[in-house]
């Protein structure tokens, strides 16, 4: 007999979560203005806004903060750090800072200028938002088949080549950098072929564009390349991870996804002269260079998270509770991104309400409902963080229109993912009795899901 599949830890620590009445629960997404992130955590049963900082660090992990070094400058734990960054990227010089969107508001003092175009494969909202605040314009190249969420397709986080050499042969010295974003969270959760790094890598060369990588989730890229890229299955995480970052010139990572911290960040390079330059603005925005708004503590918990983050047997149990949710999903008829990416579901709001018009926003009606329903918090990738143009001022509807259901690492067991089952299952069988959605009464400038108000339309 087989034996089963089970977690490769033990749980050491429980923390208490509440259930709640759907009468409450109505009441607070009320008094939250229809917006999830408004809610208190407290009011949540199972949260799932986000894998980012939500995981549970290891014995290791807890032990390491223990022998942190607090020095305000040149502290042992900022060069362990240094090593295991270097160690398993290959990238020589590093700043830290307190998370991924500080790296950006760093990197991005130096490189990004009015008019710029950044092309890349679906940029996040932090990434965006960056970008965009500094009036320059993304560009995205991402492949076709991502916008297709029944289309079965092992890597639908690429880059469409032609696409970006048509981007580079345009607008040329307006191109500062070519940007990765791995995996692609915004086309949900879908990783980037270890082939289509090595092909943008030879556009970059071939028009002298460095490249980026955004590697929040690089650890998940990796395990599925070694999963699905044949030429790949006999290498270790370890190995296809440093051939990842051979790739790229630069990195920006939000260590609190695959490095499973609860705070911290880091911009790693090649270049000493652009270490130089972002150092300028590290000191000015973070802190100073060797601890740049991260304790000596955290610094240690990241070396050893990072570590852990890469072990195969972490990733294919986390990935495996990802894929038990969502195989669940299909299996009830209720759409979702195909095939089952690395961190999160992502459920398809236009097919699961094509009767609500867009500019109702569909994705966040179905986050609120999935709440009032059973206290599981997931999170709208849709309109409303797609945001505004910068020019118009017009909302931009984007090709997806996702509610995104992040698992956090190593904290709920399948009998949670179960509960979530249920409760989706429960708003699709009612699915047409929803006439209406939400529309915006308050919202800011710039990356407005953070704080957006809303009502019933």
């Amino acid at each position: 007999m087989k034996l089963p599949f089970a977690e490769p830890y033990k749980i050491k620590v429980v923390e208490s979560i509440r259930r709640s009445s759907r009468e409450e629960r109505r009441k607070w997404i009320g008094d939250a203005h229809y917006n999830l992130f408004q809610l208190h955590s407290e009011h949540v049963f199972i949260d799932l806004l986000t894998d980012s900082g939500t995981g549970a660090m290891s014995d290791q992990q807890w032990g390491a903060m223990m022998t942190g070094d607090e020095s305000y400058a040149g502290s042992s734990s900022y060069y362990k750090l240094k090593d295991t960054i270097e160690e398993i990227t290959g990238f020589d010089y590093f700043l830290p800072t307190h998370q991924g969107r500080a790296a950006e508001n760093v990197l991005f003092s130096v490189l990004v200028n009015e008019g710029d175009i950044v092309p890349g494969n679906s940029h996040f909202d932090t990434t965006k938002g960056h970008i965009e605040f500094r009036r320059a314009i993304t560009n995205d190249c991402t492949i076709d088949e991502a916008f297709d969420t029944t289309l079965i397709h092992p890597f639908k986080g690429n880059v469409n080549t032609e696409k970006l050499e048509k981007v580079l042969q345009e607008y040329g010295d307006k191109v500062p950098f070519i940007i990765l974003t791995l995996t692609n969270n915004s086309a949900g959760g879908q990783p980037v072929s270890l082939k289509n790094m090595h092909d943008v890598r030879k556009l970059a060369d071939k028009y002298n564009k460095p490249v980026l990588f955004d590697s929040a989730r690089f650890a998940e890229n990796a395990y599925f390349i070694k999963i699905r890229e044949p030429e790949y299955r006999d290498r270790t995480i370890r190995e296809i991870v440093h051939e990842m970052f051979s790739c790229a010139d630069m990195m920006t990572m939000s260590s609190k996804k695959d490095a499973i911290v609860n705070m911290g960040g880091f911009i790693a390079m090649r270049d000493p002269e652009l270490f130089r330059q972002c150092s300028v603005f590290n000191i000015m925005f973070e802190g100073y260079i060797t601890y740049g708004g991260m304790s000596g503590r955290d610094m240690n918990a990241l070396a050893q998270g990072l570590n852990e983050g890469i072990d195969f047997d972490f990733l294919e149990t986390r990935i495996n509770q990802v894929e038990y949710l969502g195989q669940q999903l299909l299996d009830f008829g209720i759409p979702i991104q195909q095939p089952i990416g690395g961190h999160a579901i992502f459920i398809d709001a236009k097919r699961f309400f094509p009767h609500i018009p867009k500019e109702e926003f569909p994705a966040q009606t179905l986050a609120n409902l999935l709440y009032i329903e059973g206290g599981v918090r997931g999170v709208e990738i849709g309109t409303l963080v797609a945001d505004r143009d910068p020019v118009t001022r017009e909302n931009r509807y984007p090709a997806l229109e996702f509610v995104r259901l992040a698992i956090p690492r190593r904290v709920y067991t399948n009998n949670h993912m179960d509960v979530v089952v249920a409760a989706l299952k429960n708003v699709y069988d009612n699915r047409e009795e929803i006439k209406t959605g939400l529309r915006i009464t308050r919202e800011a400038p710039i990356m407005r899901h953070f704080t957006v108000e809303m009502e019933l339309a």
